[in-house]
């Protein structure tokens, strides 16, 4: 017992040693909200983190029942194939994409508005499930620990809101803060997984003997493939964090780390990689690295040690997490300590993985305000850098949702990662445009072979995903697709949706308080947005006009965008706003500016 709580607290003391803290002088250099590589580790990788507790759960209960559990090797190797190519395509984009925006802006910038606008809505959607799911799954990993996994409702919507709120005052507090207390659960839930590790390889070596065999039910061959294909959708949930790090990039302090900045210096050799992983994209490209390889190990190590013990998510009431995770601790002394401790950090790090889906919402409605697609009154970002309304409301929606779904993890997850791979497709189509026109030779003709091929990948998941999650409901996504992407049009079109440049800019540069690259970047979307509406109004106003009505156009014709690096000022990016010739100046007093006989407050 004491060895247990002696190892517990090293981790957790050893955890917070090495979380990040964020300096007061920094706010000054780098701007309020910047944050550095574990911070960013941390906010932004917590969500792939975590899909350990869900993911291979959900993957085996499609295949369980029907007794093809042992064909989960199949599918955990088209889990890791899609990670390592997807997972390579977003670290590739932080090159040519690197202000953030992620598809949302890189399809507007090569593709289309319209494929824009479909990017930002189907982002929103999933980021606010990704919270559902998050907060839900959290709930059942407590009532996990009480041999209440299949208690009422209630209790599980009930667990989910609070969570859910806790995620939600955090978040309101600021990044620094946010990043410090779940870089210290990321940390002991790591410590704490290699003690699990070693705990199953001793029951296995002891000859812990399985669970006995459940009752199965007979499948065909068709049957048996459809279910390995929901299997394989339902175990790849976490690569919203793909296009969560490229959407937030913005956020990241520009400035190479430490262990890049010693590889300089001691390895000229490698400059190349230097070069690769230096500044914010470099940052960017730490967190996704991980991407690579961790969902493909991680579903073999459950796997595995599911198949030997014979253990899944139901399972003498607890997760299949929770079956594995009291095992390996019981082999250990006083192990009912790490096991109680390791199910508490379970739904900690669960409900934690809404932050990621909370600082991508704000990243990305300011920018939904700026092009028109959500009211003004939307955005304001107080003085730690946080979008507050932006993160209340999306809560709020949250919360709604888990009421709906009746607060039933595996009701909500039909519905969670379906949308991702729409915009993972949209940067594919993206990177292959940028690499025709940037790239020659070999580089060019491969480059672009591998884009296509994953935007077509993409693709056929996302077609994927709907088709094995159609019978609990992943129908559903298509018809939010279409009410979503039909109401954003409805929004634009109406006076909501209308900016002028000068509303532009108070929107980019007062009130989100964003300058440089990102600033100029939002402010072309905004206006290529406003091009796009105008031409929508003007091809209503043309088809009314084959009826006999004619409806004079009410605005005229928006500011021109103009060429994309032109706006952002490759060459000269100390040039001030392209908004700047649509701004009133005041004219020049007489005698110069009146002196000021005080300082003014803060």
């Amino acid at each position: 017992m004491f060895f247990s709580i002696a190892l517990l607290i090293i981790v957790v003391v050893t955890s917070l040693r090495f979380a990040p803290r964020e300096k007061a002088e920094d706010a000054h250099i780098h701007g309020a909200g910047q944050i550095g590589l574990l911070a960013a580790i941390a906010l932004f990788g917590v969500d792939y983190f975590t899909s350990f507790y869900y993911a291979t759960g959900e993957m085996m209960s499609a295949l369980h029942p029907y007794g093809l559990e042992h064909n989960a090797y199949i599918t955990g190797a088209v889990i890791a194939f899609t990670n390592l190519v997807f997972g390579a395509l977003y670290m590739y984009s932080l090159g040519p994409f690197n202000e953030g925006g992620g598809s949302y802006t890189a399809s507007m910038r090569y593709l289309a508005p319209t494929l824009s606008l479909l990017v930002a809505i189907t982002l929103i959607e999933d980021y606010v499930l990704t919270i559902v799911v998050s907060a839900l799954s959290g709930g059942d990993q407590l009532l996990s620990i009480l041999n209440a996994y299949g208690a009422h409702w209630i209790w599980h919507f009930v667990l989910g809101a609070v969570l859910a709120a806790v995620t939600w005052y955090l978040t309101i507090r600021g990044r620094g803060e946010s990043a410090r207390v779940v870089f210290t659960l990321i940390g002991t839930f790591v410590f704490l997984t290699v003690i699990m590790a070693i705990g199953l390889v001793i029951a296995n070596l002891k000859g812990v003997p399985p669970e006995p065999a459940e009752s199965i039910k007979v499948a065909s061959l068709g049957q048996a493939i459809l279910h390995m294909l929901t299997a394989s959708m339902k175990g790849m949930v976490a690569l919203t964090g793909l296009e969560a790090v490229s959407n937030a990039v913005q956020f990241f302090i520009n400035q190479a780390v430490s262990f890049v900045k010693w590889g300089k210096k001691h390895m000229p050799h490698l400059q190349s990689l230097w070069n690769f992983y230096s500044g914010k994209s470099g940052v960017g490209r730490f967190v996704q690295t991980s991407f690579l390889f961790y969902g493909g190990l991680t579903t073999l190590f459950l796997t595995f040690f599911s198949l030997r013990f014979s253990v899944f998510d139901g399972t003498l009431g607890r997760t299949l997490i929770g079956n594995l995770a009291f095992i390996g601790f019981s082999q250990i002394p006083g192990g009912v300590i790490l096991f109680w401790a390791y199910q508490i950090l379970a739904v900690l790090m669960l409900a934690a993985a809404s932050m990621t889906a909370f600082q991508d919402a704000q990243a990305t409605e300011w920018r939904d305000v700026a092009i028109g697609e959500i009211p003004e009154i939307i955005i304001y970002r107080d003085p730690r850098g946080t979008f507050t309304r932006s993160v209340t409301i999306t809560f709020i929606a949250a919360v709604l949702i888990m009421l709906l779904v009746r607060g039933r993890t595996s009701v909500a997850i039909p519905f969670y990662g379906v949308g991702v791979f729409l915009p993972i497709m949209m940067m594919g189509l993206a990177v292959r445009k940028h690499i025709l026109e940037h790239s020659t030779g070999t580089v060019r003709t491969w480059g672009a072979r591998a884009a296509i091929f994953a935007a077509v990948l993409a693709g056929i998941v996302f077609i994927g995903q709907i088709v094995g999650k159609w019978e609990e409901g992943g129908w559903i996504r298509l018809l939010t697709f279409t009410t979503l992407f039909i109401s954003a049009h409805l929004v634009l079109l109406s006076p909501i949706g209308y900016r002028d440049p000068k509303q532009i800019h108070r929107i980019v540069r007062e009130k989100a308080r964003v300058q440089g690259a990102m600033a100029s970047i939002v402010e072309w979307q905004s206006l290529k947005m406003q091009e796009y509406r105008y031409s929508l109004l003007l091809g209503l106003a043309r088809f009314y006009e084959l009826f006999g009505v004619r409806r004079p156009m009410r605005y005229e014709p928006p500011a021109v965008a103009g060429d994309y690096d032109h706006a952002l000022h490759v060459d000269h990016p100390e040039a001030p706003s392209l908004l700047e010739q649509y701004l009133d100046h005041p004219e020049p007093r007489l005698g110069g500016a009146p002196k000021e006989t005080e300082h003014k407050e803060e």
